[in-house]
C-alpha cells in the first residue's frame, strides 16, 4: 500500500463515493479517539489519566496523517516529523519505536512518542502514534523542565528513536536503560505500557477496517480524506485577501536573562496558498525557549485551522497548502545542543499569538483579542529516592471575540489539557491546595470583555523543588479594536514575587501561588451593552470604567 510522496507532492483525490468516504473518515477518526481512550485509562500518572496531556493519531504507510484525536495541538502538528524519523529506520511489522529527541523527530524531552507500524495482515499499511507528556524524564531537576537549562543534556534523557518492542516481544534492555535515567520509574513504565496498548488497539481496529473494506478501498480512503481536507482548506484560504501581513511580539526573557526575545512573522497569502516566514526572529538563545521547527510548524497549522473552519477534518491535507520557513539557528529552528524544553510550551504560544495577529489584519473580526498567551507551567517534585513529580499547566483568560466575551479560566492556544482535580492532586502528591479561584477584574474591558485568569495556591508538605516556566508577567495580553488589555500574571513563593522563569529549592510548608493572565477586551468599552454591565457587577467583574464617579476630597 505504499505510494511514494514527498513534501511538495499533493495527495490525489481518490475515486471513492461521498457516502463511503464519510463512513471511512469517521471510522478512522474513531480509531484515533479510541487510541486516546486506551492511553488515558491505562496510564498511572495524573498528568495523563487526569489532565489528559497526551495525543493519538493514525498515519498511512507514506507517513501522512489521516486521522487524529482532538487532543493537544502542539503534539499533533509536530507528529509527522516523528513518523518521518522512524520510517528512515526501516521499521518492520511488530516493531514499536520510542523517541523524544527534539533534533530527531521529537518536540521536547518530556513528550515521549511511540510509533508502531500497522500491519494486521503482515504488510505495513500505516502507523499508530501516541505522544504523552511524562512527568519526569531525568535531567537536572524533578519534572525535567528546569528554568535555567542552557543545553539539552540538562533537560533529561534523549531517545533518538529505538525499538522498544519487536515482533518477538518487548526490548527489556532498552526499557531498563530508560527507566534507570528517570525519576518515578514505576510510573514511567506504566505510562509507556499504556502507550503501547493504545497503538496495539489501533492495529486491531485497522485490521477490522481491512476486513470490512479491503486494502484497495482503505488505501483509497486515506487519499480521499486527505484530499477532502486539502480542498476545503484551499477553498477557505482563497477567501482571504492576497497580500503579506506582518506581526511581532516578544518573549519575556529566556530563563538566563530577562532580555526580551523578539518573534517576527510575515504571512503571505497567495490565492489558496500561505507562506509563513519567521525571518527577523531572534537568534537561538542561551536558555530553554528555543523551539524546534516542528513546534513552530505546529503552531502555524493550528492558527490556519482556527481562522478557516475548525470543523475541517484535521489531517495532512490541512497542512499541504501551508509553507513555514525559519532560518537555521534562530529561536524557531535551533541547532543541537540547544535547550528546548520551554520552546514547546511557551514559545509555541507566542508563535500562535503573532500568526493570529498577522491574520487579524487580513480577516477583520475573525481573530479574538489576545488570550493569556502562556501555559503557566508549574512543576513541583522532590529529589528523594521515593520522590514525586507533579506537573500542571494552569488555565487563564481567553480573549474577547468580535461578538462575545472571552471565556474564563480555560486553556488556550497550543495546549488543550484538563486541570488536575484537587482531590486527585492531594491524594497523589504531598501537596495541599490552598486556593483555586477566578481572578476578578482580570479580563480586559471592551464592548466584549476578556476572560478571567485564575489563581492557584499550593502548599508543599515535604522539601521540594519548584520550577516555573511562564509568560505574560510583564506584557499584558493585548486588547483588539479599542478593547483594553487583560491583566498580567504573577508568580509568588511564600508571598515573594519571583521571576516568570525560575527553579528554586523550597522547604516543607512553602506555598506557591500562580496567578494567570486575563484575556484582552474587544471593541470600545463605551459600546458595551448596559445589561451586560449589570451582569458583570453581579459576577464581581467590576472595573474602573464601571465604577461610579466620586468627588475627590
Amino acid at each position: 500500500m505504499t505510494r511514494e510522496t514527498d513534501e511538495t507532492t499533493e495527495s490525489t483525490d481518490a475515486d471513492i463515493d461521498p457516502v463511503t468516504l464519510e463512513i471511512l473518515r469517521n471510522q478512522l477518526e474513531g480509531v484515533a479517539e479510541e487510541m486516546g481512550q486506551v492511553l488515558i485509562r491505562g496510564s498511572y500518572s495524573p498528568n495523563i489519566k487526569e489532565r489528559q496531556d497526551c495525543s493519538a493519531a493514525v498515519f498511512d504507510a507514506d507517513g501522512r496523517m489521516v486521522a487524529q484525536a482532538e487532543h493537544i495541538p502542539v503534539h499533533l502538528g509536530a507528529m509527522p516529523e516523528a513518523v518521518a524519523a522512524i520510517r528512515d529506520k526501516n521499521p518492520e511489522p511488530g516493531d514499536a519505536f520510542v523517541l523524544n529527541d527534539p533534533f530527531a523527530g521529537g518536540t521536547h524531552l518530556p513528550d515521549v512518542t511511540i510509533v508502531s507500524p500497522l500491519a494486521p495482515r503482515g504488510e505495513i499499511v500505516g502507523y499508530a502514534v501516541t505522544r504523552a507528556h511524562h512527568a519526569d524524564v531525568g535531567g537536572m531537576s524533578p519534572g525535567s523542565m528546569p528554568a535555567g537549562a542552557t543545553e539539552i543534556y540538562q533537560e533529561g534523557i534523549r531517545i533518538p528513536g529505538v525499538r522498544l518492542a519487536t515482533a518477538e516481544g518487548p526490548n527489556d534492555d532498552v526499557l531498563d536503560l530508560l527507566l534507570a535515567n528517570v525519576r518515578n520509574p514505576d510510573e514511567r513504565r506504566a505510562d509507556l505500557r499504556a502507550q503501547l496498548a493504545a497503538n496495539e488497539r489501533a492495529e486491531t481496529r485497522i485490521g477490522e477496517l481491512l476486513d470490512d473494506h479491503g486494502p484497495d478501498q482503505l488505501a483509497a480512503a486515506f487519499d480521499a480524506v486527505i484530499g477532502y481536507s486539502r480542498n476545503r482548506i484551499e477553498t477557505e484560504l482563497a477567501e482571504v485577501p492576497d497580500g503579506t501581513y506582518r506581526a511581532e511580539d516578544v518573549l519575556e526573557g529566556d530563563g538566563v536573562t530577562d532580555d526580551d526575545v523578539p518573534i517576527a512573522v510575515a504571512v503571505t497569502v497567495d490565492d489558496s496558498r500561505v507562506e509563513v516566514d519567521f525571518s527577523g526572529t531572534a537568534d537561538q538563545v542561551a536558555g530553554n525557549l528555543n523551539a524546534p521547527l516542528a513546534v513552530a510548524k505546529s503552531a502555524v497549522y493550528f492558527v490556519v485551522r482556527a481562522v478557516t473552519d475548525p470543523e475541517i477534518p484535521p489531517n495532512r491535507g490541512c497542512y499541504e497548502p501551508v509553507t513555514v520557513h525559519a532560518p537555521e539557528g534562530c529561536l524557531l529552528n535551533p541547532t543541537h545542543p540547544s535547550a528546548v524544553v520551554g520552546g514547546n510550551v511557551e514559545t509555541s504560544q507566542r508563535v500562535t499569538d503573532v500568526v493570529l495577529d498577522a491574520f487579524a489584519e487580513a480577516i477583520p473580526g475573525a481573530v479574538p483579542a489576545g488570550s493569556q498567551g502562556t501555559m503557566n507551567n508549574l512543576i513541583i517534585g522532590s529529589r528523594s529516592a521515593e520522590g514525586y513529580t507533579y506537573y500542571e499547566t494552569i488555565a487563564g483568560g481567553f480573549g474577547a471575540r468580535a461578538t462575545k466575551d472571552g471565556m474564563d479560566g480555560v486553556q488556550v492556544g497550543m495546549t488543550n489539557t484538563l486541570n488536575t482535580p484537587v482531590e486527585s492532586l492531594e491524594t497523589e502528591y504531598p501537596l495541599a491546595v490552598e486556593r483555586y479561584a477566578l481572578r476578578p477584574d482580570t479580563g480586559g474591558d471592551g464592548e466584549h470583555r476578556g476572560g478571567l485568569g485564575l489563581e492557584r495556591s499550593i502548599t508543599v508538605e515535604t522539601d521540594s523543588v519548584v520550577s516555573l516556566l511562564t509568560e505574560r508577567r510583564r506584557r499584558a495580553p493585548a486588547g483588539r479594536d479599542g478593547g483594553a488589555d487583560g491583566a498580567t500574571g504573577e508568580n509568588r513563593i511564600d508571598g515573594e514575587e519571583v521571576p516568570a522563569k525560575t527553579t528554586r529549592n523550597v522547604s516543607s510548608g512553602t506555598t506557591v501561588t500562580v496567578r494567570t493572565p486575563g484575556g484582552g477586551g474587544y471593541g470600545d468599552p463605551a459600546e458595551r451593552d448596559p445589561s451586560a454591565r449589570s451582569r458583570d457587577r453581579a459576577d464581581g467583574k467590576v472595573t474602573d470604567t464601571d465604577a461610579p464617579e466620586t468627588e475627590s476630597e
